[in-house]
């Protein structure tokens, strides 16, 4: 080969790496486009179409001058939305680049009137739907180069990972120099240094943000956990780490603090011992003269202490008023009750979606075309009027995408009403139950709803501000978006742990058996581990397409569950999965879906995994589920109740077991 030749060849090759090099930088990480028959779509040469262009040419010259723009454009019903968000750390040259870049993408590959697209330096957004200064979480795992590599000491690792992005969450979310953007690096090892990137759009106010960092924290947690790296996006806002430098401003360095046992002088030991003694000497006597002085009232105080529960535990002993300053502190709007009438149409037998233990609930529709979904509670339910309480208490201050949405209420003396988002697929028994219905369910869409409701479960177990037993998880109380994705509703049995308290135990059990753990239908005693055998049950019932109450009945076994673990031990597991989710699955994933329903579902609490061990099992095929032991109720100890199980009134459920974190 002579020298012209071989000069031609090499031009070539560093052509074609250039090329390489060029098209996988022009690849966006991750893009949100939905496609189906429940989505809508532009046509071209259109008014929408023409104003999608002129907003993404916007965004690419306005955007570099501060990081963030958004805008509107044209009229309704062509009327578009648009924004648009660089990386805190770029320079104006590399966002507008970056930004020119994925409008181009979006117009060549994305008809749909609501898209977003996420880059390493950049996200655009477009929506026929005003979105500004709206937090609604809805995050996306990103499958990064450095997600599957695995470190030593997951848990050491996680608990330093967990403290650097805690603290630049707080940075970006409440320092306002920041602009709601944060970096920081901690050191694992005398090598290793973990690398932080937190980041949300700047139209949402700081406790939006904390929030929604908060819930990305949480996904992250569940994608990522033993990995060396990765990345969570969304509308609102994004999270990343990894054990290099991967941003381009100086992140903060900050020490993961380890206990020292200092040593205290003598005088400061008699001093810190005295003065408890001498305080708790001046108490006991304050006491003893209080209640000589005090005599017979303490009686009469226990009394009035009582009637004042049983007031706010009577449907009828509740005003408005009284209802706005008991939930007032939640942020929750109260809507007039005419208003949900003419919503729901009265109530009336068409717009009946189902019917639960304390009530009803209906479809509704709002004067500005929002469609929502109303429970009506129970006019003669004494319980229902605790689970209004319970329900706006916890949920109004939980927000994750695999959570349904509390978005009002209403209560008006006897009438007491909780409004929801809307979820157009009903919920989950409406579709694994049906042998029609089931037809629709490809094994995609089955492990994103097992996903989905694991990491609902995780986030209110682990990630939330409050760690929350759920207690009733069932498919009923999954409910399933437009996209089919899993939300986790009904949390009127829900009850708050204390951050280190790890069990509790009830009188009165309530739940609805074939779900509930057997420690907890035959002694009283939940924990997460409670809702981990009902997640696990529901697994297997997606799995079969069959009811774990419906095995009452057959001759194959007791229980579902007990079918499912005679299959399993005998060698045949995948007798037990549904013949037409092995069409659309690989048989090893899904026979690992099964193995891991028989781990959640084991007698002992002990023996079953955490939600966040569940979803790294789902998550990498590289990390060996152990062996389960037998499963509870294998030899049919169960008994068939047919309604959920619900306990008289009393006072102890007006004390209800919460304990604030």
């Amino acid at each position: 080969m002579d020298k012209d030749a071989l000069a031609a060849l090499l031009f070539f090759i560093i052509l074609l790496l250039i090329q390489s090099k060029l098209s996988t930088a022009a690849d966006p990480i991750y893009t949100d486009c939905p496609n189906g028959p429940s989505t809508k779509n532009y046509s071209l040469n259109t008014p929408f179409e023409n104003n999608l262009r002129v907003i993404l040419q916007n965004l690419t010259s306005r955007t570099p001058l501060t990081g963030f723009y958004n805008t509107s454009m044209g009229n309704n019903p062509d009327r578009v939305h648009g924004q648009a968000l660089c990386r805190g750390d770029t320079d104006a040259k590399t966002c507008q680049s970056c930004i020119d870049t994925a409008a181009r993408r979006l117009l060549e590959t994305c008809k749909s009137v609501n898209a977003i697209i996420w880059y390493e330096s950049c996200q655009v957004r477009y929506s026929i739907q005003s979105f500004f200064s709206m937090q609604v979480y809805t995050g996306k795992y990103v499958e990064w180069e450095t997600q599957g590599k695995n470190i030593s000491n997951p848990d050491h690792f996680n608990k330093i990972l967990t403290y650097l992005m805690r603290n630049i969450t707080s940075e970006a979310a409440y320092n306002s120099s920041k602009r709601m953007f944060a970096t920081g690096e901690v050191k694992f090892s005398q090598e290793k240094i973990i690398h932080g990137l937190v980041q949300c759009t700047r139209d949402i106010k700081e406790a939006d943000c904390h929030s929604c960092l908060n819930q990305a924290l949480g996904d992250l947690r569940g994608c990522c956990y033993a990995s060396q790296g990765g990345i969570i996006v969304s509308r609102n806002c994004n999270v990343r780490f990894e054990l290099y430098s991967f941003y381009n401003s100086s992140g903060n360095l900050l020490k993961y603090p380890t206990s020292k046992g200092d040593k205290w002088k003598p005088w400061v030991i008699a001093l810190v011992v005295s003065i408890p003694t001498l305080v708790l000497t001046v108490l006991i006597v304050s006491c003893i003269v209080y209640q000589n002085l005090k005599g017979g009232q303490e009686e009469d105080e226990k009394k009035s202490q009582l009637a004042l529960l049983q007031e706010l535990a009577s449907p009828k002993g509740i005003s408005m008023t009284q209802a706005c300053e008991l939930m007032s502190s939640e942020e929750l709007p109260f809507l007039d009750l005419s208003i949900i009438r003419a919503a729901a149409n009265n109530f009336a037998n068409a717009n009946k979606l189902g019917q639960g233990g304390f009530g009803t609930v209906y479809k509704g529709v709002l004067p500005d075309g929002k469609e929502i979904a109303v429970k009506r509670l129970s006019k003669k339910s004494w319980q229902g009027f605790e689970e209004f309480k319970n329900e706006v208490i916890l949920i109004a201050k939980l927000q994750h995408r695999n959570l349904v949405r509390l978005v009002g209420c209403g209560i008006e003396e006897e009438e007491k009403v909780l409004i929801y988002e809307f979820m157009p697929n009903k919920s989950l028994d409406f579709i694994i139950f049906d042998s029609e219905r089931r037809k629709q369910l490809d094994w995609k869409t089955c492990f994103n709803i097992i996903g989905g409701i694991a990491r609902g479960l995780l986030y209110l177990h682990e990630d939330s501000r409050l760690k929350i037993i759920h207690r009733d998880l069932k498919p009923s109380n999954v409910l399933l978006d437009h996209e089919m994705a899993a939300k986790i509703s009904d949390f009127g049995m829900a009850r708050i742990f204390d951050e280190n308290q790890n069990t509790e135990k009830t009188r009165r059990v309530a739940g609805t058996y074939g779900y509930m753990s057997p420690e907890y239908a035959m002694e009283g005693l939940f924990s997460v581990k409670s809702d981990v055998f009902s997640f696990g049950v529901i697994l297997l019932e997606i799995l079969s397409g069959k009811k774990n109450s419906g095995f009452y009945h057959t001759e194959l076994a007791p229980t579902l569950l007990a079918y499912a673990w005679q299959l399993w031990s005998g060698g045949k597991g995948q007798e037990f999965i549904d013949p037409m989710l092995l069409e659309t699955s690989p048989t090893e994933e899904v026979v690992r879906c099964l193995h891991i329903g028989l781990l959640c579902i084991q007698e002992d609490p002990e023996d079953r995994p955490t939600m966040s061990f569940v979803l790294v099992l789902l998550g990498f095929k590289s990390v060996d589920p152990p062996e389960p032991k037998p499963p509870a109720f294998s030899l049919g100890r169960i008994v068939q109740v047919d309604k959920p199980l619900i306990a008289d009134p009393s006072m102890d459920q007006i004390n209800s077991v919460i304990f604030p974190r």
